[in-house]
This record gives C-alpha cells, structure tokens and sequence, in this order.
C-alpha cells in the first residue's frame, strides 16, 4: 500500500526528474493543454464566416518595430522593465491607514511574478525607522560576549572570506494578518505580498562565530542593526550556527539598502524580523534578551490568555496568484490556476487545488527545482464552465505537515487583535461573469 510519504517522495522526485519519461510526460500535458486551448477557440469562432482556419491563413502583418531602429544603447545605465510594465510595484497597505513613512511595509506583486525569484526591485519591505543609509567604508560587524575572542570586521575584511549562495523565501511574520475572519484586502498582493523569495551570497554565520570561539555557556545570539530603530533578535546559537548566513549579496548583485545594504542575516524559514538588515553586532549570551520586539511585538495570543514567543519559524503555506483578487476570466474555458508554496520547516512534496471551497481536491502539478525553504511554484489545468467557483490551494511539505484551514488555526490560537502567522488556506470567489473576489470568510 502507498503511504502518504511514499506519495510525497514520488511527487518530489518527479518533480526534480529530467528523465525523458518526466520530461515526455510533462511535454504530453502542455499539448494536451494546448490541443484543448485550440479546441475551445475553434467552438468560440465557429460562428463566424470564415473560422479558425481562415484566421490563421491571413498573412501576418509587419510591425512598426521592424521597420525602424531601436533606442540606442546608453554609455552607461541600470536596467528598468519597459514601460508597458510600469503598473507592476511594491505597494503599501491598502487596509491600514499610516500616516507616517519610517514604520511600515511595502508589498511584492505576486500576481505580476512569474516564477521562484522575486526582482530585487519589487522586494517585499518592513522598517521600523526607515531605509538606513550606510557607507560600507565606515561599517563595522562586532561579534562579542561569551567568546573567546572578540573580533570587529570591515566591509573589506568580511568580503575576503569564501562566500555562498542560497535561494530563501522570506516572509513577514504579519503576512495575511488583515484577513484572518473576513475579507478585508482585495488582491494577493495586498493579503500574501509580505513574502519574496531571492538567491542570497554570503558568508554562513557558523564560520564566524567558529573563529570568535563561542564559549560552552553561549547559547543565544542577539543581533543588532545599524538602523534608527536599532532593531535587534535573540536567535538561537544552533540556527546560527545551521544554516543561517551574513548576506551582503541579493539575486546577483549588492544588497539593496532597503534590503540592509551592506549586510544583513538571512535566516532561513524563519519570521522576516529575524533576519536583521543593517548588521552591526553579535552578541553571544547565554538567554534570550526578551526584548520590545520579542514581547510587545512578534508574539502570538493563545486560548488560555497567555502569549506565545519566538514562534518564528513559517510554517508550509500556500496561496493561488492566478487568477486571484482583482483579476476577471474572459469566458468559459481551458486555465491554468497557477500560485506559490513555501515552508520554512523544509521542502514542499505536494501541492492540492478545490474547485468547490474544499468540499474536493484535486492533485496540482508541482513544479521543479523543488529546493528547501524556498518557493515552489504549483500549476493545474482548470476547464471552467462558468459557474461559480471557490478555488483554493493546500500544500503539504516534507515533514507530511498539511496546510491547516483558518477553522483548525481558530481552534488553536485566540484570533484577536494583531495576530500574526496566518498560514491558513486561502479561497477565492470566482463569478458567474469571471470577477475574481476574496472569499476569506
């Protein structure tokens, strides 16, 4: 009998298989799509007097950009989208009113992303006292405390060391928070654009705190940025010593300065706020600091009145981009739903779409490289028949954790006021007339 692991292995496998089999039977379901694209194309123009067949007979025609030069090439330039792509930005909260400009999130357009890494220009933000501005030639990385030998590094003096490279979701630990019981925000980029997924270069944490030699007693690190907020976490030591890096590098270039320029931790999996940008200092201690933010801020109310800390890891999650809040269907027929898993526990192994707000589900193509703590985007062919529809996703990662519904997260946190970690399944009305609307609650 297959087991649901079995079934997981299976589905991870095929989708990191390049074999002819795996390659002949993803080629056999694009044409299939495509055979009953053209099939419904042929129905909807039967009515005309010449068809389908007429359509593609008639010469095609010369564009303009064919018969005349391009715009030149500049001496010197930083490359931008075309403007034909200008609507595609980070944008802020469209349910909370700030009024002011230091202490906020700009959101990534997860409609608009059309695969694993998001630009470093449409990047997810959160800041607690603005974008700090630092010359690299005057920053200084201390790591002291419990280790035997303290150690201050220049810019120049961390960038001699070997460096690698990773891709890594990060998420905000309020991503989705506006829509726990009804529906409060209308795309995905405004209810799921607090997350962003880069390759990030650096240096891993464990080579550094190696040569500070952390004593036995250190057990926590609490890192510090430079910015005006002065922000700062209590990290475990064994994350930082597993997979956590000192980044000075995004999608293959510098850090942008909202991104922490010039260094910052990435911290795989875990809660955006701990991955401190603007990197100063490494204190090794031997018990968290509980600071503000990891009392007042980024922690989680239970039933039983009390309040959970250092819930930081981001658990499996999933959400549909296409079609999604604000979008509309242009008539019945053939579409791709398409969106993005991720889980901060691991890899994801499968990925399942409804049709009818949960009551069925059906098994959604995930698509390879499948690689841990890192988008993973999933796809399924959707023959809409025009009806009503409640579309929704449910991802499942390699440790088997299933996607919870907000009715199983109800049942275990107390959903009140600014809750965070909302990793619920997330469903989206689609009309009769192919308007796309949040359907949370």
């Amino acid at each position: 009998m297959t087991t649901k692991k079995d079934r997981s292995r299976q589905l991870r496998r095929a989708a990191e298989d390049d074999s002819p089999s795996a390659v002949n039977s993803a080629s056999e379901d694009r044409r299939s799509f495509l055979r009953r694209s053209v099939s419904m194309a042929g129905v909807a123009v039967a009515s005309s007097a010449a068809g389908l067949s007429a359509a593609r007979a008639e010469p095609l025609a010369i564009p303009e950009s064919n018969k005349k030069m391009g715009r030149p090439i500049p001496e010197t330039d930083y490359g931008m989208p075309i403007e034909f792509e200008d609507h595609v930005k980070r944008r802020r909260t469209d349910v909370f009113v700030n009024k002011q400009n230091w202490s906020d999130w700009s959101m990534t357009p997860l409609q608009h992303q059309v695969g694993i890494v998001t630009p470093n220009g449409l990047f997810f933000e959160r800041h607690h006292a603005g974008v700090a501005q630092i010359n690299p030639d005057e920053h200084r990385l201390a790591i002291h405390g419990l280790v035997e030998r303290p150690l201050v590094f220049t810019m120049d003096d961390l960038m001699r060391y070997p460096s690698v490279s990773r891709f890594h979701f990060l998420e905000c630990s309020g991503n989705t928070l506006t829509d726990w019981a009804e529906p409060k925000a209308t795309t995905v980029q405004q209810t799921h654009g607090l997350l962003s997924c880069g390759q990030w270069t650096g240096i891993p944490m464990a080579w550094l705190l190696d040569e500070a030699g952390v004593k036995p007693e250190g057990k926590w690190a609490i890192l510090e940025g430079a910015d005006g907020s002065a922000h700062l976490r209590s990290i475990p030591l064994e994350k930082m010593m597993d997979d956590v890096l000192l980044a000075f590098g995004q999608n293959g270039e510098m850090l942008r300065a909202e991104q922490g320029y010039p260094i910052r931790a990435i911290i795989p999996g875990w809660e955006g706020n701990t991955n401190v940008k603007w990197l100063r200092r490494i204190k090794i201690v031997d018990q968290p600091m509980h600071a503000r933010s990891e009392t007042a801020r980024y922690t989680d109310p239970m039933p039983d009145g009390k309040w959970r800390q250092f819930s930081m890891t981001m658990e499996c999650k999933s959400v549909i981009t296409n079609p999604s809040g604000g979008m509309s269907l242009n008539g019945p027929g053939l579409y791709e739903i398409r969106g993005f898993a991720w889980s901060g526990n691991g890899s994801i192994t499968n990925v399942d779409v409804t049709l009818d707000g949960g009551r069925s589900w059906r098994e959604a193509t995930v698509e390879g490289p499948v690689m841990p703590m890192c988008l993973t985007r999933f796809r399924y062919n959707w023959q809409w028949d025009g009806g009503p529809a409640k579309i929704a996703s449910r991802a499942v990662d390699d440790t088997g954790y299933v996607q919870p519904t907000v009715e199983d997260l109800a049942r275990a946190r107390e959903i009140v006021g600014f809750v965070q970690h909302h990793n619920g399944i997330f469903p989206w009305n689609v009309s009769e007339s192919g308007e796309v609307q949040n359907a949370i609650a």
